[in-house]
């Protein structure tokens, strides 16, 4: 395993920034953290990169304890998202430069730009790319010492749609065909749906969910959700055709559940079924459901009441 933390704590300036987090990698696996700001994301990142010691809990690396390290930055790369360069150096030179700390380049600084979609900017000024161009440097820049370990921080800031889709295929080759373990934070949940196999949630300094996306998918299929305002319901709402339900009403707004199985067109579903039973129905609003209704759920009390201490 890439990343077994368990139980971390961390107290700074007085304050508990992580109360209870858990983190768990394993190689080839793209691993979504997401939180709220201030929930402890960043901390809880600069732990696993020994920025930070934990107060408590126990934390192993590449199947070892944490020791030294210096001795493991090799085998990580890391992406923050403020990505910060020296803006007068060509990319090329710059990726050169940096590599300089892990003992000089593995693959020419082309290879790696082509690799990140920058092929043709190689002798450009950095101070001259946009900033959808500065993440990809950035992401070149985590790969130069060719890491068993990826920490991402909003990786497709700044990409548009096209951009996003050529880092989103890029970090499944990694991991698939390199078998790299990518820890993903980020705040775009479709990035997360597309990317990841296992999440975790954090919120307040603690971990409220690990798990991976399919046993989610099987654990919260609860179907389509929707919220209706009715101008007059009917005498009986149990008198639902199967696989709907109605529940919660309040101040004329009524929950509708309709069942996975019920695959309805929408127009079918609210003029034969309900209206057809007598709902008079003046508004209807579809709700979150799948990953964000259960992020929203989890994080719901979160008053940013942990403030983090480190970018």
């Amino acid at each position: 395993m890439l990343v077994d933390a368990n139980h971390l704590k961390l107290t700074l300036n007085g304050r508990a920034i992580l109360q209870d987090v858990s983190v768990h990698i394993e190689r080839g696996e793209i691993y979504g953290l997401l939180g709220p700001n201030g929930a402890g994301k960043s901390t809880t990142i600069a732990v696993l990169l020994g920025l930070y010691a934990p107060d408590a809990g126990d934390l192993r690396l590449f199947d070892q304890a944490r020791g030294h390290p210096v001795e493991l930055r090799g085998r990580i790369g890391v992406m923050p998202e403020r990505a910060g360069f020296y803006e007068w150096m060509s990319a090329s030179d710059y990726l050169a430069w940096y590599a300089g700390f892990y003992g000089g380049l593995q693959q020419p600084a082309a290879d790696l730009l082509r690799l990140v979609g920058l092929g043709d900017s190689g002798k450009r000024p950095v101070g001259q790319f946009s900033r959808g161009m500065q993440q990809r440097l950035a992401l070149a820049r985590a790969l130069v010492d060719g890491p068993e370990l990826l920490i991402l921080d909003e990786p497709t800031n700044g990409l548009d749609p096209r951009g996003r889709r050529e880092i989103h295929d890029l970090l499944l080759r990694l991991a698939g065909e390199r078998n790299v373990g990518i820890l993903l934070c980020t705040h775009l949940l479709d990035d997360v749906e597309r990317l990841c196999s296992r999440i975790g949630i954090i919120d307040g300094g603690r971990t409220r969910l690990e798990a991976s996306l399919q046993e989610l998918a099987s654990a919260h299929a609860a179907g389509r959700r929707f919220r209706l305002r009715l101008e007059r319901p009917p005498a009986d709402p149990s008198s639902l055709p199967s696989g709907l339900t109605l529940t919660s009403e309040s101040q004329g707004w009524w929950q509708c559940l309709v069942a996975p199985d019920n695959t309805a067109p929408l127009p079918t579903l609210w003029e034969d079924l309900l209206v057809g039973h007598g709902w008079e129905i003046a508004e209807i609003h579809a709700e979150g459901g799948g990953l964000e209704a259960l992020y929203l759920q989890l994080t719901a009390s979160s008053k940013n009441e942990v403030k983090e201490e480190t970018t």
